[in-house]
């Protein structure tokens, strides 16, 4: 999983970097800190002396710290299509876990020193963790996530802009149970 999340980054870039010798100033590349307040489902099985054994499966709340990187494609001023990758670490319910998305959909946003933006994006989010005691979480469970998010670009450069803040919604439906979580997250964006 690792290889191919590295093979998308770099395909990205790639085609960020093309597209910008294109047209100038219409590709803007994020990276920063992400925090994700995540509902996480635990499925705790009881043990019994034969096959079925009743299991029930729970959301847990916790804090997940993590990075989130972006990628926005702008035809014009004000509209974009977004890619966006997240991945975000912790310990719920003592188990280590971590929640991986991958997202895209479409961004507005109003061009400026200081340029606010709202964006919808859908795609893949993937849970996985572990717990000496009891294997919690199912080991690779993907899910289909929504996020609907603001956020606001500052400019500190002729090509460089801060995001201090971007906070979004995002929904996921994992283990057969639908989470909330709340991610915020900061840090550069370039453009090209």
């Amino acid at each position: 999983m690792r290889k191919s999340f590295l093979v998308s980054i770099v395909l990205f870039v790639f085609l960020a970097v093309a597209a910008s010798a294109q047209a100038q100033d219409k590709v803007e590349i994020f990276g920063g800190y992400s925090f994700l307040r995540s509902s996480v489902p635990v499925t705790v099985t009881i043990l019994c002396p034969g096959p079925p054994c009743p299991s029930t499966t729970t959301n847990h709340a916790g804090n997940l710290q993590g990075w989130e990187t972006s990628g926005t494609f702008k035809p014009n001023g004000w509209f974009g299509v977004t890619a966006d990758f997240a991945g975000q670490y912790g310990t719920i319910n003592g188990a280590s876990t971590h929640l991986q998305t991958f997202m895209a959909g479409p961004q507005v946003s109003f061009p400026g020193k200081v340029s606010p933006f709202a964006r919808v994006l859908v795609g893949e989010a993937r849970v996985g963790g572990s717990n000496a005691l009891v294997q919690a979480f199912a080991p690779n469970n993907n899910s289909i996530a929504a996020a609907v998010g603001v956020g606001i670009d500052i400019k500190v450069f002729p090509a460089l802009y801060v995001r201090p803040i971007q906070v979004e919604y995002m929904t996921t439906r994992l283990n057969s149970v639908m989470q909330n979580h709340a991610r915020a997250s900061a840090g550069i964006v370039v453009h090209f």
